[in-house]
């Protein structure tokens, strides 16, 4: 069975259909190490995501995962590893 993979574009497609884009962020821009709330995106709108993530990935995310994950490349190595630890 391989390891399925949680990739930034994954991130950042479950983002927009989630919660919507900014028109002034670019999503596929260098956006890894920003803070998800300087590219528009706060506290409900991180739960909404997480929603969706569990549901098209089949996991459970922990509650801190939004405040612990600031950063799109925080929430990918999370969801990964939370992918890893089901296999």
């Amino acid at each position: 069975m391989s390891e399925q993979r949680f990739t930034v574009n994954d991130l950042t497609r479950i983002l927009a259909d989630g919660a919507g884009t900014d028109e002034t962020v670019d999503l596929g821009g260098d956006i890894l190490d920003s803070d998800f709330e300087k590219l528009g995106y706060e506290s409900l709108a991180l739960l909404e995501t997480c929603g969706l993530i569990e549901r098209e990935f089949g996991i459970t995310l922990d509650d801190d995962t939004i405040t612990e994950h600031r950063t799109p490349r925080a929430m990918v190595d999370a969801v990964n590893a939370k992918l890893a630890a089901t296999v």
